[in-house]
């Protein structure tokens, strides 16, 4: 990752943020952006982070940008900019919109959708407005959202900052940060310490402690939600299984909530469980709490084999020997039928269609979570992959296991 500044300072004016003190932005010189975008793009950098502070607070160097590296995309590199969603105009979101897939990430502060809290601190954003623009972004298919929170803010303890959690959660971007408050030296936030009764490390990162609405023991408990979030949502490898789990619970935030006081119980936070077994973690959090098992078993299944075609089978899985039989004739008739599949597998033998795929059956629509009248069998065809989800392509394959 290259961390690159194209501008300095801020026009805005956020209490807890030290780019607020002087609210004048400075802006490189194009030839030099340029120069150096050139330099980034020639050697193929995996990532190029910007670190300016709202890089769309002008909207002519933005879009300069924004062209440029669309202009002379390499195909490889992902840029990734700090933005305002609610000064985004329609010449902003026209470039985006016709960006390659993963060529850009576009990180959005909400911060809080309490609204006394976000005068309180200095930001006037309109979170409907927000939330408009963010569905107009995703409708492209093509740009990562990452939309952040801030836990610890002025005038809002636990309740509340469930409910802001539950408003961005709404918005589904692929990543949701739970952050929490620094309080910096020389920032308004620092400032009114006394007021707002504001604890804090003495040390970095400076971050808060516990505030007069926020208790030491609840500012703990969203810790704990944070790693929840960061394992299961962040992760992107249950978004099958979330879609339908999350709605069991009476909110986004009391799902996390009761994950993470279940992970605590088991120790799990002092012996995190390794990345394949998460998945068996979360199948027997389900089964206690009394959820239709038979439909997450199919769920967890498909995340795990939407990433990896993985070796170990998962001990919540099906027995495949009950479909040994389907499985070899669907990998028969592929290898007859190549149409059936991508041009990966033009001459391929069913033997080598079996170890370069993996075939699951399901009984479920893994979509709506109803049953099906039969069981289906889909294939995971891992030469093809979302250049922005990194999940392969799934073919149903049902009509290739009937018996002749």
């Amino acid at each position: 990752i290259i961390y690159y500044e194209s501008s300095r300072g801020c026009p805005f004016r956020c209490s807890y943020c030290l780019s607020s003190v002087e609210r004048k932005v400075r802006l490189r010189g194009r030839d030099k952006v340029e120069q150096e975008l050139a330099y980034f793009l020639r050697q193929k950098v995996p990532q190029v982070k910007f670190v300016d502070r709202t890089f769309n607070c002008n909207k002519e160097h933005a879009l300069f940008v924004w062209n440029y590296i669309k202009e002379h995309d390499n195909g490889v590199t992902n840029f990734h900019f700090e933005v305002a969603a609610d000064i985004m105009d329609e010449r902003q979101l026209a470039v985006l919109s016709d960006m390659r897939p993963g060529l850009v990430q576009l990180e959005i502060g909400i911060q809080t959708t309490n609204e006394k809290t976000l005068r309180e601190i200095d930001r006037y954003a309109d979170t409907g407005h927000i939330a408009q623009v963010v569905e107009r972004l995703q409708r492209a298919g093509n740009i990562h959202i990452h939309l952040d929170l801030i836990a610890g803010l002025p005038l809002e303890g636990y309740t509340s900052f469930g409910h802001s959690f539950d408003d961005v959660y709404a918005m589904e971007p692929e990543q949701l940060q739970l952050g929490f408050l620094k309080v910096l030296k020389g920032s308004k936030m620092h400032d009114n310490c006394e007021k707002y009764g504001l604890v804090y490390l003495d040390e970095p990162p400076y971050e808060v402690l516990y505030t007069s609405w926020l208790s030491y023991e609840e500012v703990r408990r969203l810790k704990q939600i944070e790693e929840m979030v960061e394992l299961y949502y962040n992760s992107n490898q249950f978004v099958t299984t979330l879609k339908l789990l999350v709605p069991q619970f009476a909110s986004p935030f009391a799902f996390f909530e009761e994950l993470a006081a279940y992970f605590a119980g088991q120790g799990y936070f002092l012996k995190a469980p390794a990345r394949s077994y998460r998945y068996q973690v979360l199948y027997v959090f389900i089964r206690e709490k009394g959820l239709p098992t038979e439909l997450f078993r199919e769920t967890l299944t498909q995340d795990l084999y939407l990433r990896e075609n993985c070796k170990t089978r998962p001990a919540f899985a099906k027995d495949p020997v009950l479909y040994k039989e389907e499985i070899r004739r669907i990998c028969q008739r592929a290898a007859k039928e190549p149409g059936q599949l991508s041009e990966s597998y033009v001459g391929c033998d069913a033997r080598t269609i079996a170890r370069m795929t993996h075939i699951e059956p399901y009984f479920y629509d893994l979509t709506t979570g109803k049953k099906r009248e039969q069981e289906s069998f889909f294939l995971y065809d891992y030469t093809k992959k979302s250049p922005l989800t990194g999940e392969v392509s799934v073919i149903d394959v049902t009509a290739l296991s009937e018996a002749e």
